[in-house]
Formats: structure tokens, C-alpha cells, sequence
């Protein structure tokens, strides 16, 4: 049955079409990349490392060095030069979503990528309080 008006070229153009959009929605939507990842960002850039890393970093910020810990796959600061340290108080995260930050530092430790996320999602606990 042809539709009025539409010639081949019309087609293979629909087709091309189609065949692209499909190509460019594998890399985004496809399986590949399902690992979640620790990324670390500070004022001088940002790291990421594969959740089981075993990697200990240690971030310059304004006030110095926050240290990093990646073990076990888990992340937490370790050490922070800020005055309060709420950030080493608040612990380890683990899951897609979850994050921890020392603020007066300006070092943010997040867990990021294509994994499912916590039970919790990403909402703030009584620890982050």
C-alpha cells in the first residue's frame, strides 16, 4: 500500500533516520558502564575512581589537604582541616546517589553512575544534619 506523494528517496531517508537515532540511544540507554563510581571534586579538579578502588587521595582546598578513603567499596573523608568535621562525622557512602561534602573545605565526594539507586534514594539523613 503507498502513501501518495512519497518517493523512495523519502524512505531511505526515514530509514537513515531511524538507524541513527537507534545508534545514538545504545551508548546512552545500553547496559555497557552499569558500574557506579566514587567522584571526588575539589577546587584544584576532579577524580573518579571505580567504587572498588582501594585508593586513599588527599584533595587540596582553601583551608588544605581533606583525605579521601576508598576501601571496601565505600567512600568517606578520612581527615579535613575544616573546624566542625561534620564530613568525617557523617561516614561512608556506598550507593548511586549518595553524597558527602566538606563544605568549608569545598571538597564534594559523590557516588555516581548507572547503578541502582539506595533504598533511601539521594535524600539527606539525620546524619547529614
Amino acid at each position: 500500500m503507498a502513501v501518495p506523494g512519497l518517493k523512495p528517496f523519502d524512505v531511505v531517508c526515514f530509514l537513515l533516520a531511524l538507524i541513527v537515532i537507534f545508534l545514538a540511544v545504545i551508548p546512552v540507554y545500553g547496559g555497557a558502564g552499569d558500574q557506579d563510581a566514587i567522584s571526588i571534586k575539589g577546587e584544584s579538579g576532579t577524580w573518579v575512581f571505580p567504587l572498588d578502588a582501594e585508593e586513599t587521595v588527599a584533595v587540596p582546598g582553601p583551608l588544605g589537604d581533606t583525605v579521601v578513603e576508598i576501601r571496601g567499596g565505600r567512600a568517606r573523608v578520612l581527615v579535613s582541616p575544616c573546624q566542625n568535621q561534620t564530613c568525617v562525622a557523617a561516614g561512608s557512602i556506598h550507593a548511586h546517589g549518595q553524597w558527602t561534602a566538606c563544605l568549608p573545605n569545598r571538597v564534594l565526594v559523590s557516588v555516581e553512575g548507572r547503578g541502582k539507586k539506595s533504598e533511601q534514594g539521594a535524600e539527606i539523613d539525620a546524619a547529614a544534619w
